[in-house]
């Protein structure tokens, strides 16, 4: 399949690669049924990256003329267009040739699709790139190795045959909660093992106490900006969605008030430590004054504390003051192992114990005993806390040059630079410098993600680990140099 490129064009490479297709699709060279090349063999073929195919074919889908097929790859649609179908398509096509302007400042045909732009955070790297709004530490920072000791101990032999032939404990491994409650004494939280349950990931957790402790059209208060995955998480279980603004000393507790004064809300859900994506750590006073809010008005706070193994021991939270009663304290594993472990766990108050379990046992009846005891010896053997340390380091020295680069580059840190993220102001519409950078093969996260209502931003949400390259501040400041112009010019 031979298709014409200009990287010299108004349009984007992604809108290109996707117009000439639509073309064929629309005038029946490509028929209903026909096939897509696979994205890497289309990537191969143009000589863009694989980041401009999965863009191209998801205006494609957005345009309602392929489909995704599990496990297949993409296909062209048997759909007949009625009138007002082509008149859209006819000015959409207007639109971009320039027949039509657009606003200012945003390339002609440009549609970023929300579901592209989270699929794409799970990616690395793409052709050696790493990528600069990637959710994971690099692989090569995460040394499986004292993990894989650890599986092979606990599955050889007798201790092998006991955990294929039946179901793990309910609540979790035994060896593994006691290991988890001395984690929790270590930073401050005081839980018993009845009061712990280990899930499938933090997310599973957060998962469990949403449907244990809700219901469709409850409202929940939520961090703006906060991650995205929650905000659709919460949406698609028929929750309605209430953004509060997280500053650098915590949430804005004005706004807290005239929710609980007006909406009522069941749950607080908040990141309290190394905040993504902007790096902010709650505050004791702000600590008091969430706890004392969540008293007076009867809300559970859930505080999701993934990145605790990069973060200080003693740090203000919410579930260290509280001592487990409105709270509800969650955390995993994913961010500092490697991503496909997963493993995480809860603690809550003792009354909620068995609403959580009776969640956890009719979504999964049990987690994986051999993974779990082996995180256990893990933790038990202080391997995990020298495998964090070991990390912390490599992180402040990553992010020492990631800041200088950044800021080189004319961005501004509206956050104070710590943990794993940083929150920078590109001073232009994120997610159209996201189109653009995906055709250099450069995958970004846009401020847009992060907020509840996708309204424009122009933050960006940088991992420090994957924001060293120096290329790709390059690519960064030739992209982001004429958005700039143009918008001084507004």
């Amino acid at each position: 399949m031979s298709i014409s490129l200009s990287r010299q064009a108004a349009l984007t490479l992604t809108q290109q690669l996707a117009e000439r297709l639509a073309e064929r699709i629309r005038t029946r060279l490509l028929p209903a049924g026909a096939r897509l090349p696979s994205v890497r063999e289309c990537a191969r073929q143009q000589g863009v990256s694989p980041y401009t195919v999965v863009a191209a074919y998801d205006l494609l889908q957005a345009q309602g003329l392929v489909e995704a097929r599990p496990q297949r790859g993409f296909f062209v649609r048997d759909i007949v267009q009625n009138p007002l179908q082509t008149q859209e398509s006819q000015a959409q096509i207007a639109i971009n040739e320039g027949a039509v302007n657009t606003p200012v400042g945003i390339p002609p045909g440009t549609r970023i699709n929300a579901t592209m732009l989270i699929r794409g955070m799970f990616v690395e790297s793409v052709a050696g790139k790493p990528q600069p709004g990637a959710g994971v530490l690099p692989a090569e920072w995460l040394d499986a190795g004292f993990l894989v000791a650890a599986m092979r101990k606990v599955t050889s032999g007798q201790a092998l045959r006991e955990s294929l032939v039946r179901y793990g404990e309910p609540m979790g491994d035994s060896r593994l909660r006691e290991a988890l409650a001395r984690r929790l004494q270590r930073i401050g939280i005081a839980a018993g093992t009845g009061q712990i349950i280990t899930t499938l990931g933090a997310t599973q957790a957060l998962d469990i106490v949403s449907r244990a402790l809700l219901q469709p059209g409850d409202p929940v208060m939520v961090e703006e900006p906060g991650w995205a995955v929650e905000y659709a998480r919460l949406a698609a279980m028929g929750m309605r969605v209430l953004p509060v603004p997280r500053g650098p000393e915590g949430p804005d507790m004005a706004v807290m008030q005239r929710y609980c004064e007006t909406m009522a809300p069941k749950l607080y859900v908040s990141v309290s430590v190394l905040h993504n994506p902007t790096g902010y750590s709650l505050s004791a006073a702000s600590a008091h004054e969430v706890l004392q809010m969540a008293q007076r008005y009867g809300f559970y706070v859930v505080e999701d504390d993934s990145y605790c193994h990069i973060a200080a021991d003693h740090v203000p939270r919410v579930t260290v003051l509280d001592r487990l009663q409105r709270s509800i304290y969650i955390s995993g594993f994913a961010k500092v192992l490697v991503p496909n472990w997963r493993l995480g766990y809860l603690a809550a108050p003792p009354d909620l114990v068995e609403r959580l379990l009776d969640t956890k046992l009719l979504s999964t009846l049990s987690t994986p005993t051999p993974m779990e005891q082996a995180l256990a010896l893990c933790m038990e053997q202080g391997q995990l806390r020298r495998h964090a340390e070991r990390l912390r380091q490599h992180l402040a020295q990553a992010r020492t040059r990631s800041v200088a680069l950044a800021q080189a580059a004319g961005c501004r840190f509206v956050a104070e630079p710590a943990g794993m993220f940083g929150w920078v102001d590109t001073g232009v519409d994120t997610e159209v410098l996201t189109q653009l950078l995906l055709d250099q093969g450069y995958m970004i996260a846009p401020g847009a993600m992060f907020h509840a209502s996708r309204g424009s931003s122009t933050c960006m949400r940088i991992n420090f680990a994957t924001t060293q390259d120096a290329a790709f501040w390059r690519v960064f400041e030739r992209v982001v140099a004429p958005m700039r112009a143009q918008a001084q010019k507004l």
